[in-house]
């Protein structure tokens, strides 16, 4: 028989119950701060998603109002905008822009001069530019003017006009004409055509006659 007693045995068998227990509880006691931990974090992270979601609400509400404001206010009207002082305010059917080197462009709507495809001046279009004639021969008297014919880039397909630089010489030269009757010296005058080679932001736009006063400004 061995050595040690029966007593004995149980003595060990309880020590190595009572270290596994012991171990077993320590373990736990670790995984459960492990796990308070991650809880604690993810509520966090919650807390810091669901602010980041309102404010993401509150953007998109922002925006929204001002979506709907903008759709609700007027188109400004730019006309009281067009290069101030220079004469030509409130002529109807022109605006005026300045170029790059400083000349003033004053342009006149194709549909203002000219029926579509034709090269004759309406006679409602006369007004337009006796009035500008006038500012031409006052504040600008002494400068250099160029008429220039513009068109949309259409083909020509049922005028008698070959291509869209014939028809917008025709135009320019046709402006440049009735200036002159208007008193616009012939010697600082002359017309030039561009046809579709510089085109605005629509076709109706494009077709237009400018008249460009060369040399800055006025005399």
């Amino acid at each position: 028989m061995s050595r040690f007693g029966t007593s004995t045995f149980a003595k060990i068998s309880l020590l190595g119950a009572m270290l596994v227990v012991a171990a077993f509880s320590g373990g736990c006691k670790k995984n459960n701060g492990q796990l308070d931990a991650a809880l604690q974090e993810n509520s966090e992270l919650r807390g810091r998603i669901e602010s980041l979601e309102q404010a993401l609400r509150d953007c998109d509400a922002q925006k929204a109002g001002l979506e709907q404001q903008l759709a609700s206010t007027p188109p400004v009207d730019n006309s009281q905008y067009n290069a101030p002082g220079t004469g030509f305010e409130g002529i109807g059917g022109v605006d005026v822009s300045y170029g790059a080197g400083g000349e003033i462009i004053v342009g006149v709507a194709g549909d203002v001069l000219f029926d579509s495809g034709s090269v004759t001046l309406k006679s409602s279009s006369k007004q337009t530019l006796d009035r500008v004639a006038g500012v031409l021969n006052g504040q600008y008297s002494g400068n250099a003017i160029r008429v220039e014919g513009h068109t949309d880039s259409d083909p020509i397909k049922k005028s008698k006009w070959r291509n869209n630089e014939q028809l917008s010489s025709e135009r320019a030269l046709a402006v440049e004409e009735y200036l002159v009757t208007k008193g616009v010296s012939n010697g600082r005058v002359y017309s030039a055509a561009f046809g579709s080679a510089k085109p605005k932001g629509s076709k109706k736009d494009s077709r237009r006659v400018e008249i460009v006063i060369l040399g800055g400004g006025a005399t």
